[in-house]
Formats: C-alpha cells, sequence, structure tokens
C-alpha cells in the first residue's frame, strides 16, 4: 500500500468519527432529546406507527437517540471508522 492510499484510508476513517457526531445532531438526535420537526422525529412518529404506538427499546431510532445523547460507544465508533476507511479506500481508487 502506497502512502497516497494510507492516507485517504486513515483520513475516511477519522472524518467519519469526527462527523458522526456532526450529522446525528442535524438530523435531530440531540443530547436533549430528538429535536421537533428533524428527520429523528420523523423516524420515532414512522417507528411508533408501525409498533402500534412505541419506539422499540434497541432498535434504530433507539441506538441514535443514544448515540446522540451519550456519544458513540467504543464498537459504533470502531464501526464507523471501519465504514469510513472503506470509503476512503473506495474514493482513493475512484481518483487516483
Amino acid at each position: 500500500m502506497d502512502l497516497g492510499t494510507a492516507a485517504y484510508i486513515v483520513g475516511g476513517a477519522v472524518g467519519a468519527v469526527v462527523a458522526a457526531p456532526v450529522v446525528l445532531g442535524a438530523a435531530g438526535f440531540t443530547s436533549a432529546g430528538i429535536a421537533a420537526a428533524s428527520i429523528g422525529a420523523s423516524m420515532m412518529s414512522t417507528a411508533a406507527v408501525a409498533n402500534g404506538g412505541g419506539v422499540v427499546a434497541g432498535g434504530l431510532v433507539a441506538g441514535l437517540q443514544a448515540a446522540g445523547a451519550a456519544g458513540l460507544s467504543g464498537a459504533a465508533t470502531a464501526a464507523v471508522a471501519a465504514t469510513g476507511a472503506v470509503i476512503g479506500a473506495a474514493v482513493e481508487s475512484l481518483t487516483g
């Protein structure tokens, strides 16, 4: 692996980890709860309707809200970093 490829992979991993909290907040998953009129609120409404009025504990909406409120767990950080690294490698292969 050359230095350019490594830079794209590391950049993708670091960029994804740094961007994740920003993206969660922008989608409405905040430390104060799900923001009104946000993507998160729409997802929560859809999940509640699909589940008879409640949001499933451990489901996607609950997981995103937990991450928005408390930050990413170690496992989630690793998954986000790995995804970013794959995207970085793909971008390098398309541009390099």
